[in-house]
């Protein structure tokens, strides 16, 4: 009898929230992203070689030694190594150039975390992607620096030391598709990687690897990626510099720093709106940006603006984009 009064009193117990319990962690989560962006990352060090290694070493220790200071300094709990500070570090070196001298990426890495996010009290509580600030921060300040590209010539067949983004900008769809030898050249070097730009931009099918790990996890929705990339081909299909219905979307949808900007950037979990529909909307007014600056703006890439941009709106979409209350009429 007494066994079974226990028993009852354990079904009926009442607790405080939350009653739904995941085993997921803040850290757990950020060290898979961090596994997922591996490959990329790997990738970014063999074909850039040495200095890629160094930016990527540089930038992580700096976000994760800035992150302990900070937090050190604010007595708060030190929770610099639950492998988010590592995160900002990997995703900013993995979007400049591998050229850019160490102490640049040292900078970039303390603006990402000191200002962008501790300043605002710490993951959970920073507004803008911190990786993004500590990039817009570096461009702005060494705009030079930020788009000298190693030359590739002993190394893939298209020999040349700019991005394909800025020749398509700078001399044209042909001659873009002359110095690469053709369109199907191009798509495979978009696809692999044999291409130049910042250094965990290149390769294409490794990026989307690790996106797909992430949507596997259940860490990111599917409704992001699609809708920021594909917003950016349709439009740039549209609205070619050649004409109306003239683009290439297939290239641009793999060009820049779209395709790891929609999986790993424009998918924070702090930064965009709560609700799948406010996703949408921020994930197609990226790809809206990120075209506009590509077809009519002085810089060839604008995928690290775009983003900035949404985030900076995502407390108003949030406002407007709520689920219904329940009960709630009209």
């Amino acid at each position: 009898m007494n066994s079974e009064i226990k028993a009852q009193e354990k079904i009926f117990t009442i607790s405080a929230s939350p009653h739904i319990r995941s085993e997921e962690s803040i850290s757990k989560i950020m060290w898979n992203v961090n596994l997922a962006l591996a490959p990329a990352a790997i990738f970014g060090i063999f074909h850039f070689g040495l200095p890629a290694f160094i930016n990527i070493v540089v930038s992580i220790i700096s976000a994760v030694l800035a992150e302990y200071l900070v937090q050190k300094f604010r007595k708060v709990k030190i929770t610099a190594f639950d492998g988010s500070a590592f995160l900002t570090g990997l995703l900013l070196a993995m979007s400049v150039s591998p050229n850019l001298p160490p102490y640049m990426m040292a900078i970039g890495s303390f603006i990402a975390i000191v200002i962008a996010k501790q300043s605002m009290g710490g993951l959970g509580f920073n507004i803008f992607n911190p990786a993004h600030i500590g990039r817009a921060a570096l461009m702005v300040s060494w705009p030079v620096a930020m788009t000298n590209w190693t030359s590739l010539s002993t190394k893939v067949d298209a020999v040349t030391s700019a991005t394909p983004l800025a020749i398509l900008k700078q001399q044209g769809y042909s001659k873009l598709l002359s110095t690469f030898g053709g369109r199907s050249a191009l798509y495979k070097a978009m696809f692999l990687g044999n291409r130049n730009g910042c250094i965990g931009e290149t390769s294409t099918i490794l990026l989307i690897l690790g996106g797909v790990y992430l949507l596997y996890k259940g860490y990111i929705n599917i409704e992001i990626p699609v809708c920021m990339i594909g917003t950016v081909g349709l439009l740039t299909w549209i609205f070619a510099p050649t004409g109306l219905f003239t683009g290439d979307p297939l290239f641009n949808m793999m060009a820049g720093g779209l395709v790891i900007g929609a999986f790993f950037m424009a998918t924070d979990m702090v930064t965009i709106p709560i609700t799948r529909k406010g996703q949408i909307i921020f994930a197609v007014g990226a790809g809206m940006i990120t075209s506009l600056i590509r077809l009519k703006g002085g810089y060839p890439e604008g995928v690290c603006y775009s983003i900035l941009l949404m985030n900076s709106i995502t407390p108003l979409i949030d406002r407007f984009v709520q689920p219904k209350k329940f009960g709630v009429r009209g």
